[in-house]
């Protein structure tokens, strides 16, 4: 058999040699991994998918090709065959690679190694996943391809806990990846409760009503959601001055965790710097206020709070948690002197100014 697959032209002798690896994989007790059977495809039958969110900067890049040049393949792509093609699942680099370094191009025989994901992976949603779980835990993504990917897990019905389960993310990052793509649908099945936590402090969309004509959206540049409160305003989220900010980036250059969260502790601790945040905050983030301060079922006093740290030191939202390094004298402090800024707030937009309750609500409600 050895001598026969030896004889044979190239291609054939990989086919050979695929045909046999397929046959002792079904007898593998360990079958049920694909990294037991790695194929080798001629790489224009591998394509890669309209999902990946990974990057991969040039300098890498080229290290990449350096080491699959020096080093060879010591891991195989992972793909899905569908109609007489395998798309990436992981490795589109690895893939890129390949096709087009004229070395390791010439070296491989314009093939590509391959492992092929289970059965029960090959529904998109799964797949999509599947990439996203190989991915994160190196490279880099995108911000708008991965809330592309999770608006389309949503279309397909994935709850946040699936997504967050299959995904290795938390709940509130998935809602603000909602939040980026602007659509009113992604969060019908969000809670808001009483608590200094990002979920508080987000927003709900919702669709333009056919009442709002298109003079009038010119005219006042707002739009009303579609709930029982006819002073709600809406922006989306390319005109909020905290977005532009870094409210919603999930990491501060030159600073870890525990001191951007003592940051956050440092700054509701010292009343002057507060304030002076505050004044900032409700003074210049026209966009931001209107569509967060006339949300009455969210944290609002929560939002202040989270807003000042980013106008005044540029910590993003998510270490919020330095607001529980205060002792209840001190969150009480920061809760009045956010509470009185938001009643300016609303004095001067000609609104009815509100209690800690109102403020604060406590209640847990769903948004549309």
């Amino acid at each position: 058999m050895f001598k026969h697959i030896k004889d044979l032209p190239l291609d054939e002798k990989v086919k050979e040699i695929n045909r046999l690896r397929l046959e002792l994989h079904a007898l593998s007790p360990f079958k049920s991994e694909p990294v037991d059977c790695v194929l080798w495809i001629k790489n224009e039958e591998v394509v890669a998918n309209d999902y990946n969110p990974n990057t991969v900067a040039p300098p890498e890049m080229k290290l990449l090709e350096t080491s699959i040049d020096n080093d060879g393949y010591t891991q195989p792509i992972v793909a899905w065959p569908r109609d007489g093609i395998y798309e990436v699942v992981d490795g589109f680099h690895r893939h890129r690679v390949g096709k087009e370094s004229k070395a390791v191009n010439k070296r491989i025989h314009g093939y590509l190694p391959l492992a092929c994901i289970k059965e029960e992976c090959q529904e998109k949603g799964d797949r999509i996943a599947s990439t996203i779980r190989h991915n994160r835990a190196r490279g880099k993504h995108k911000i708008e391809a991965m809330s592309d990917i999770v608006l389309e897990l949503k279309k397909r019905n994935w709850s946040n806990e699936r997504i967050s389960k299959n995904l290795g993310m938390e709940e509130d990052e998935i809602l603000r990846l909602c939040q980026i793509t602007g659509l009113a649908d992604l969060f019908a099945d969000q809670e808001f409760s009483r608590s200094w936590n990002i979920e508080d402090s987000e927003p709900d969309f919702t669709p333009m009503t056919d009442e709002i004509t298109e003079k009038e959206k010119e005219e006042n540049k707002f739009r009303t959601v579609n709930t029982s409160d006819e002073n709600r305003i809406f922006h989306t989220y390319e005109t909020w001055e905290c977005y532009k900010s870094g409210f919603y980036d999930t990491t501060k250059e030159g600073m870890t965790k525990d001191e951007c969260e003592h940051g956050y502790y440092e700054l509701l601790r010292n009343e002057s710097e507060f304030r002076h945040a505050l004044d900032v905050v409700i003074n210049t983030w026209k966009f931001s206020c209107e569509h967060y301060l006339t949300n009455q079922a969210m944290n609002r006093i929560a939002w202040l709070g989270q807003a000042s740290l980013c106008a005044a030191r540029g910590i993003p939202a998510v270490f919020r948690g330095g607001y529980n390094l205060l002792t209840k004298e001190e969150q009480d402090k920061a809760n009045s002197i956010a509470l009185e800024y938001l009643n300016k707030w609303l004095l001067k937009n000609n609104r009815e100014q509100v209690t800690t309750e109102q403020a604060m609500p406590d209640r847990e409600s769903t948004i549309y």
